[in-house]
């Protein structure tokens, strides 16, 4: 049996695709594609499928994860673009490799975002940052199915920065002035979201943005501890392939051009 794992990403107005749509566009491309997929045994059989730490819906991304198992061997590169042409734009398969190395899901500890904050001057932004790297604790609420929950959200903050530039990257470009944030944060329970720094902004410094923020996940991987620092977590299995070519750096976006479907 054979295991590729896959990156992919939510894009423009399929960011507000959620982890349940986006399962239901993805089987559909596996079929499209005619993929000789694994299947779960038992009464309904399905896809073997294992998803990986999922951004939340609303958030861009340009680095979620996903691992399939095959019952017959297939080029890695070529079944990317396969699948990625059965996808809608904006979810886009944007890197394939066979799965070498164990534990893809325990590669996953920490995330790189990037936060738009329109109507927002950079010079409020950056003094809301010091605010909260400054804080030992920063505690927000959050509403879940058992009610309204409190916790610090500072230590799982491992940088935040204010960037004096507009990223490339960013989903929801504008030509309009606004703060660009960048945070990497720790994968811990509960989990620490990107609208939960917001939050401790907002209680710390006050800061409450105009509109809603354009959030981007940029990566995920291993946390370095020593430098803070997001590696890639398919590196590992693209180095145990003597075969496997080298990635290029824009090999990434080029999905991003893609006719709608």
């Amino acid at each position: 049996m054979q295991r590729i794992r896959l990156r992919y990403t939510k894009r423009g107005r399929l960011r507000f695709t959620s982890h349940r749509d986006f399962q239901r566009a993805f089987e559909r491309a596996l079929r499209r594609a005619e993929v000789p997929m694994a299947y779960s045994a038992g009464f309904t059989p399905h896809p073997k499928v294992s998803y990986a730490n999922a951004a939340p819906t609303g958030t861009g991304s340009e680095a979620e994860y996903l691992e399939i198992a095959l019952t017959a061997p297939r080029d890695p590169e070529r079944l990317r673009v396969l699948l990625d042409q059965s996808m809608p734009a904006g979810l886009d398969i944007v890197e394939a490799v066979e799965a070498r190395t164990p534990g893809l899901a325990d590669r996953l500890t920490a995330s790189v975002w990037e936060l738009r904050l329109d109507g927002v001057e950079p010079a409020e932004a950056g003094r809301a940052v010091e605010a909260f790297n400054g804080a030992g604790t920063v505690e927000v609420q959050r509403l879940t199915k058992n009610g309204m929950r409190t916790f610090d959200a500072r230590p799982a903050v491992v940088s935040l920065e204010s960037a004096a530039t507009q990223s490339q990257q960013a989903d929801r470009p504008t030509e309009q002035p606004c703060a660009i944030l960048r945070l990497v944060v720790r994968h811990v329970t509960p989990a620490v979201r990107p609208d939960d720094v917001l939050s401790g902004l907002r209680a710390v410094a006050d800061l409450a943005p105009p509109v809603p923020a354009a959030v981007t996940r940029l990566a995920q991987g291993l946390l370095d501890e020593e430098t803070g620092t997001v590696t890639d977590p398919l590196a590992p299995d693209r180095e145990a392939d003597p075969a496997a070519p080298a990635v290029s750096v824009g090999a990434a976006d080029t999905a991003a051009a893609k006719a709608p479907a």
